[in-house]
């Protein structure tokens, strides 16, 4: 049968943080028939959520709580200190990105909270990377202990190099300034998503 919009997949890279293995032992797992997936036109793997979890459970793993909140939208955690922004970007993501479902947060702890209760797919957090604060916030969402499979998303106003350096040291890989405006943000957080079903 072949794969429904009505259902979430995951990628391997997705797949892999959650059963802590590689990516490369995922697809092995999938074409050999030890873990239930597909292929796409192009090659790549994908599992659905119903299937991994009951992989996971199977194996006597524990189930993510993404995986059984069987939500059909996208959904992101959006950290922002300055209400005005805040409600900006909501406004601009509610009409330019219908199919994503925005959590918000006003502060770091916040955002940690809501990653904790609702498991996005992203977050995506506005912070001035000059404080060692933000970066703090940013390294305890990044614990491997917290085993977060969202991707983290910082969008700022400028950084100077060792600051951007400080982030891709603690584990962020997406990086958007603000200089662009409020469309190439929105673009941003649209193209992380595509980028993490793509995985």
């Amino acid at each position: 049968m072949s794969p429904t919009k009505s259902k979430r997949y995951w990628g391997t890279q997705r797949v892999a943080r959650v059963l802590q293995v590689t990516p490369a032992t995922v697809a092995s797992w999938i074409d050999q028939g030890h873990l239930k997936g597909h292929k796409t036109p192009t090659g790549r793997r994908r599992v659905a959520s119903a299937d991994l979890a009951e992989f996971l459970r199977a194996h006597g793993m524990a189930v993510p709580a993404e995986l059984t909140l069987g939500r059909e939208r996208d959904l992101i955690v959006v950290a922002e200190d300055d209400p005005s922004y805040l409600r900006a970007l909501v406004h601009w993501l509610a009409r330019e990105a219908p199919e994503i479902e925005v959590v918000e947060a006003t502060t770091g702890m916040d955002a940690l909270l809501e990653i904790g209760r609702t498991h996005p797919d992203l977050s995506s957090s506005t912070t001035d990377c000059r404080t060692s604060n933000a970066v703090q916030v940013v390294e305890r969402l990044l614990d491997p202990s917290r085993r977060l499979t969202a991707e983290v998303m910082v969008v700022t106003g400028g950084m100077p190099m060792e600051a951007e350096a400080e982030l891709r040291r603690v584990g962020v890989r997406k990086h958007r300034e603000q200089g662009g405006g409020m469309p190439v943000v929105v673009q941003a957080i649209q193209r992380a998503l595509q980028e993490r079903q793509a995985a």
